[in-house]
This record gives structure tokens, sequence and C-alpha cells, in this order.
């Protein structure tokens, strides 16, 4: 049996951007053993993926961080006796491990320093395209076939049985509801708490919905920043779910407004209506892409996107996204059927 393993990236929504790769991967060895080397923090975006055997957990920060740490790993690696990698990582370290571990077929971009370790080398992409694009131009270099350009996110009988319990017990039941997703790991990503309250209450008194506030539970204080803003009561999920859990949130809301960020993609996995707010980052690069339905709003004003200007102090390109204007992006949404 053939035995592959992939080495995938860092972050949320780039792990649900290389699940078309991984699809495609599938479709051209359906018999293949194949694993996927992911960090901790992102494993629970691959748990349940049918195209996978196993997730092989890499903690770059924890016990793997140390050179007995990362000589053990090796071990691990070669004990599995893989025939090939695709790397869709571009670090050299993984590269490096990879090597050491014997896998006598190291496929992915070429970079100046990993260039000796690579046994099949891929000039990257000289144009700007999408995540996804940027993965799925290395499945059709090495001739992997693409069927469609949807996430996969699969979500478990008893999560969805969970937020539906949730929803009962807060009060919600059958009612429509939309989500405000207000958290992104970079603070020039979110839209003012002031505005996501604003927009709020325009929910509730104009649309008759409901409104949910998702998050991790590091995103709590910015939930209970946004009810304060608030004259009608919404009802606070951020803490209270699992990726998993807010899948299933995701998947029965009428609609998801959300900064960039994973959970974004989260949604768009699980077919959800999307507005999607982007101000520093690029939607060609990492915005919402393939099937669904979604609006975009990014506002030009003047200034080079992307943006890495960390110490901007005015943030203008969200303030310049108005409540409004995002309530009729969602009235747009909400009328098709």
């Amino acid at each position: 049996m053939k035995k592959i393993l992939v080495v995938n990236v860092n972050w949320l929504g780039d792990v649900l951007f290389s699940t078309p790769f991984i699809r495609a991967l599938r479709n051209k060895y359906p018999d293949a053993y194949i694993s996927c080397m992911i960090v901790p923090r992102c494993k629970e975006v691959l748990e349940g993926n049918p195209y996978l055997d196993e997730l092989i957990i890499y903690d770059d920060e924890g016990k793997h961080s140390s050179l007995f740490g990362k000589l053990q790993f090796i071990s691990l690696l070669r004990a599995k006796k893989f025939d090939e990698v695709y790397l869709l990582h571009r670090s050299l370290t993984r590269t490096m491990l990879t090597a050491l571990a014997k896998i006598p077929k190291r496929l992915g971009y070429v970079t100046k320093k990993r260039r000796l370790f690579l046994t099949h080398k891929i000039e990257p992409p000289e144009t700007e395209m999408h995540r996804v694009e940027y993965f799925l131009h290395l499945a059709k270099e090495f001739g992997l076939p693409i069927d469609n350009l949807g996430y996969d996110f699969f979500i478990p009988p008893d999560e969805e049985k969970y937020i539906e319990k949730f929803l009962q017990e807060s009060g919600i039941g059958e009612d429509a509801f939309i989500v405000l997703n207000p958290g992104a790991n970079w603070l020039l990503k979110r839209w003012p708490t002031k505005y996501f309250g604003i927009l709020g209450d325009l929910l509730t008194r104009e649309m008759g919905v409901k409104v949910v506030i998702s998050g991790a539970e590091k995103d709590l204080g910015l939930a209970q920043e946004i009810v304060g803003y608030m004259e009608t009561k919404p009802i606070i999920a951020a803490g209270k779910t699992t990726l998993k859990q807010l899948g299933a949130l995701f998947k029965r809301a009428s609609l998801v407004v959300t900064n960039d960020t994973g959970p974004l993609h989260i949604a768009l996995a699980v077919k959800a209506k999307v507005v999607a707010l982007f101000g520093p980052t690029s939607s060609k690069i990492t915005g919402p892409y393939g099937p669904g339905e979604y609006r975009v709003i990014q506002k030009d004003i003047g200034c080079i996107v992307p943006c890495y200007h960390l110490k901007c102090k005015d943030n203008r390109c969200m303030k310049e996204i108005t409540p409004e204007e995002v309530l009729k992006e969602v009235e747009v949404l909400l009328s098709r059927e």
C-alpha cells in the first residue's frame, strides 16, 4: 500500500484552504494510506475528514520544540515508512524533518533554502492568487485531479445535537437568528465592537431576527463589549463552542457576519450565507472562495492591500464600513431563496 504524508500549514483558515488539495490527493490515490502532519491548534479542522487515514500532531511550540523533541518526531516519521510527502508548508525545518525521516519522494514549492531537500520541485506562481488556488496549482503540477473548490469540514452528529440543545436553552429554539463573529487574530482586522452592537440592534428591530455572538473563550470580552452597545439582548455563544460546534451553529444560522478570520471559512464550509468584512487583508488572497452565497465588503481608502502597518492608529479601512451597509448586504443575501 502506498503511504503518503501531507505537511499542512499552521492557521485554521489556511488548513481549510488545503482541503480541496487533500481531496484531490485522495482522488488520485483512492487506495493509499494518507496521513496529515498538523499543529495542535488546527487538528480539529481535519478531524473526521474521510479523505485522511491519520492525523500526526506536530507540536512545534510544545514537545517538539526542542532538538530532542524534533529527533523523536523524526523517529516517528521514519517508523511509518512513508513513500512520499507533499509539503504545503514552505518551512525549511519541516522539509528537513521529512528528509531526515528518509521519506524518498519529497514534493513542494521550491525556495532557496530548501532546494536541496526537495526531490520534486515546483517554482512558486509568479502571479497573485487565492490560497486555495496556490495549493491547487501544486496539485495540478503533480497530476492530481481537481473535482471542485469547496472546503471540507465534517461535523459529528453529537456536536449538532449540542447546538440544538444550546439554542433551545437560549430561547431561540427554531427561530431565525444571525451570528455575529467579531474576533480575529489580528486587531486591525476587527470591525469596531460598537458597529457590531449597532448592527445587532438593526437586525433585531428591522428584520425581526435574533442575534448570537460567537467566538472563542478569548473573545468573551469582545462579546461583552458588543452587548454594552446594544439595546436588545443577544445570545452569547463565545467561549461555549468547540470548532465543530461552531460549525454546527453556523450551519443552523440564517447568516453569519464575520471579520477575516478562520471561522469565516468554517461558515462557508458548512454552506452558511456569509457577509465578510475586510480591511487590511486582501479578499483576493484569503477571502471567501468557491461555491456558496457570500458578500465581501472592503473599502478602497487609498492604502496598499494587504497592509502590514501594525502601528496604524485609526484603522480607517474597517471603520469606513458602516452598520447600515452591512444590513443592506444581509438583506440582499436573505432575500435569495
